[in-house]
């Protein structure tokens, strides 16, 4: 049967797309329903030092923190179980798990330097957290760091497995400041910064009114 609303448009999911370089096969995490809002928190870097002629001197870019809730149901799943017998026998686990996975280091990391360890090496392999893309539209793709993540699971099915989830997430923006350029995150960042700019100045084009007489330079 034809939609109802044949001409309605498609709505973007919000995402988080994760990296445990060197691997490039991405963990890829859909918000199953967007979050009705977002809070977005910048704070300058004030440049420490200096004379009274370096007042607007910065230390870089703003350190910005990203806040939001995510919703997991699985309601939808759980109404057709015989399309979704992961859902059924394991509840909301793979999707929190996967959540979860943004703060971890990579798990066979973990076990060689555990092994290393045992056998007394002085080597240790680092242990990076994966790299975390927040995708918000074609116009907000940030290379992120999962700050903190607070999940209270509010629904459970026979076997205790949640049915019924809410994320809270903070993430941290990571900037040229923090990420190597060989870092593929660095780049993502510079695009952004690209797009902002750009934004800005399709802001300057809308008109200033007035305004231009009352500037004193």
């Amino acid at each position: 049967m034809a939609s109802e609303f044949p001409r309605r448009p498609r709505i973007l999911k919000g995402s988080l797309v994760a990296y445990q370089l060197p691997d490039l096969v991405p963990t890829v995490i859909v918000f199953q329903y967007n979050p009705e809002q977002l809070t977005r928190s910048l704070s300058g870097r004030t440049a420490t030092g200096g004379g009274r002629g370096d007042a607007q001197r910065t230390d870089g870019p703003p350190e910005e923190t990203i806040s939001l809730s995510v919703e997991i149901d699985a309601a939808d799943q759980l109404e057709q179980p015989d399309r979704n017998g992961i859902t059924v026998s394991n509840g909301l686990h793979p999707a929190i798990a996967a959540l979860e996975g943004l703060l971890y280091p990579s798990f066979p990391v973990v076990v060689a330097n555990q092994v290393l360890s045992a056998f007394g090496s002085a080597f240790i392999l680092g242990e990076p957290a994966p790299l975390a893309l927040f995708i918000w539209g074609p116009r907000r793709v940030l290379p992120v760091r999962v700050q903190s993540l607070s999940i209270t699971e509010q629904a459970f099915d026979v076997n205790l497995n949640p049915i019924l989830a809410k994320a809270e997430l903070s993430l941290k923006v990571l900037t040229y400041r923090e990420l190597d350029m060989t870092n593929p995150g660095y780049w993502v960042y510079m695009a952004s910064f690209t797009q902002k700019e750009v934004m800005a100045a399709l802001n300057l084009t809308q008109g200033t009114g007035n305004l231009g007489a009352t500037l004193p330079f």
